[in-house]
This record gives structure tokens, C-alpha cells and sequence, in this order.
């Protein structure tokens, strides 16, 4: 079916958030944990918040321009962080989430290589990690 997880590793439409007022809920959140140069914020999701499925959480991805000049650096950043959620989503409670480049991923004039990208995800993980179960 169009827009659900195949047994809970996609990420699908019921799995991101959409309107500027999920997100605006979550950033109003104080619950945060920070490692590198990201920051997740997340909530718990309360009963009738939503019309979702109550045992699913929800990512929602901030890569702002000014942080990530080039849109290849943005678009890896973003699926470096669908990736992350998607093998940690299983384990996840019903919650909302927004991961947000907080600092500059890259020096000035910085190459993007593969041990960066390790590093990155593995940042990732451990967020994804952090957060309460």
C-alpha cells in the first residue's frame, strides 16, 4: 500500500511530518539531544494529537541553506538521516521528532569523503539512540 512502511524499514508519508504546525510543536519543545554539528528535537505524541497510528514516530528534517551551501551536501545529509531513522523506527515509542543541521557540516572549502560520511551517520545513530524509550 502506497505511503506505509514495508515492515517498518521505509519511510513513507505516515512516517514524516508535513505541516509547519507539527514542526512548530516540536521545535516548541524543550526535550532535545545534540551531538556534532545536528540537533533532534523530539515529543511524545499525546492521545487525539493526531489522526495517526499511535505506535509510529515521525521525523521531520531541517538542512538549512546557509549551513549547507551545496545541495548535494543537503540531499546526502537527508538521506544519511532517512536511513538512521529507518533502522532505528522499530524501537522508536509514538513520538515526533525534527532533526535540524544546527552547525556547519563542513569547513570552508571542506571535501566531502567517506570517512565524513561514517561519522555523520554514525552521529545519527547515537541521536537516535539517545532519545527515551
Amino acid at each position: 500500500m502506497a505511503g506505509q512502511s514495508d515492515q517498518g524499514f521505509g519511510f513513507g508519508t505516515l512516517d514524516r511530518l508535513h505541516r509547519p504546525g507539527e514542526f512548530a510543536a516540536v521545535m516548541a519543545s524543550r526535550t532535545r539531544v545534540a551531538a556534532g554539528c545536528f540537533e533532534l528535537r523530539y515529543r511524545l505524541r499525546q492521545p487525539g494529537d493526531v489522526a495517526l497510528p499511535a505506535d509510529r514516530a515521525r521525523l521531520g528534517l531541517i538542512i538549512p541553506k546557509r549551513l549547507a551551501k551545496r545541495a548535494v551536501l543537503r540531499n546526502l545529509l537527508k538521506r544519511l538521516a532517512r536511513e538512521a531513522f529507518r533502522n532505528a523506527n522499530p524501537g522508536l515509542p509514538p513520538m515526533d521528532m525534527v532533526l535540524r543541521l544546527a552547525k556547519p557540516a563542513l569547513a570552508v572549502g571542506g571535501q566531502l569523503d567517506r570517512p565524513q560520511r561514517l561519522s555523520w551517520r554514525k552521529t545519527l545513530d547515537e541521536l537516535l539512540a539517545g532519545v527515551p524509550r
